[in-house]
């Protein structure tokens, strides 16, 4: 437990700290011409904050993949003074970094980084389920149910469609922890999966096969019985071996890097069929 002390100590620091003091927020936000006044509601600068927070989340984005600030704008929209804020609020989450040559970036995942990345996640999301086990009501149940035949169908489909079966198994994951009925708790998992999510989904990204041999199906399927029944034992035991299986299939592909300043990038993930 003393991990997850100190992540959520380092999660309450930068909540204290200035955007501009993150390291590499200030060369973002510098760039914003002093003419261009804040929004009164940051209403465009979240909209793009929420898209760029969904695809880190969802695994759109992979570790070493670098972000256009202009292309974005174009492809949002918007002006670049909402996007270089997103950016730079992400940037101070972690989420984001800026590269040597001043590029902003998903940053390189370590296997060091990785592993206390997945040991918060076994404290933390563990400590969720275990909650909603007890607590979880009836819509809960039925939105679980949802996603988890979502999730099977892909799995169980002559040729599953990744993009398919990575939104389900996150919707999944979400609506089980949202269940504990804890919004600060989901704040603190959403932070995880900011971090951890552009590495995590190259597990269900590699290939048909690892969809089809069935682990994570069967790892949810265990969960759900564990939240119905109300066995905060069984679910979270049920959580744990998801997670355990997923890092030790991303361990064995080896597109972890032993330090940051490693040169290798992951192997290229196959792309999925468009929906």
């Amino acid at each position: 437990m003393a991990q997850v002390t100190q992540e959520r100590l380092r999660i309450a620091r930068r909540a204290a700290v200035p955007l501009a003091a993150a390291p590499g927020a200030a060369l973002v936000l510098a760039a914003v011409p002093a003419a261009e006044a804040p929004e009164p509601d940051g209403t465009l600068g979240n909209r793009v904050s929420a898209l760029l927070r969904e695809r880190l989340i969802g695994g759109a984005l992979q570790p070493g993949d670098k972000l256009s600030l202009r292309s974005l704008a174009q492809e949002f929209g918007v002006s670049m003074q909402p996007v270089r804020h997103a950016v730079a609020g992400l940037i101070g989450d972690e989420a984001l970094e800026v590269a040597p040559n001043r590029a902003v970036r998903v940053p390189i995942m370590t296997a060091a980084k990785f592993d206390e990345l997945t040991a918060i996640r076994l404290a933390i999301e563990g400590f969720a389920v275990e909650t909603a086990a007890r607590s979880r009501s009836a819509v809960d149940l039925a939105s679980i149910r949802r996603f988890d035949r979502a999730f099977r169908r892909e799995c169980r489909s002559a040729a599953p469609d990744a993009e398919r079966a990575v939104r389900a198994n996150q919707a999944l994951h979400f609506a089980a922890y949202r269940a504990a009925g804890m919004p600060a708790l989901m704040a603190i998992i959403e932070g995880l999966w900011l971090r951890i999510g552009p590495v995590l989904n190259l597990d269900m990204r590699a290939s048909p096969q690892r969809l089809q041999m069935g682990h994570a199906e069967t790892c949810h399927a265990a969960l759900l019985c564990g939240l119905e029944e109300g066995s905060a034992v069984r679910a979270r035991a049920a959580l744990e071996k998801d997670i355990r299986t997923a890092a030790a299939f991303i361990h064995s592909r080896g597109v972890l890097f032993k330090s940051p300043q490693g040169r290798a990038r992951p192997k290229p993930r196959p792309r999925a069929a468009t929906p």
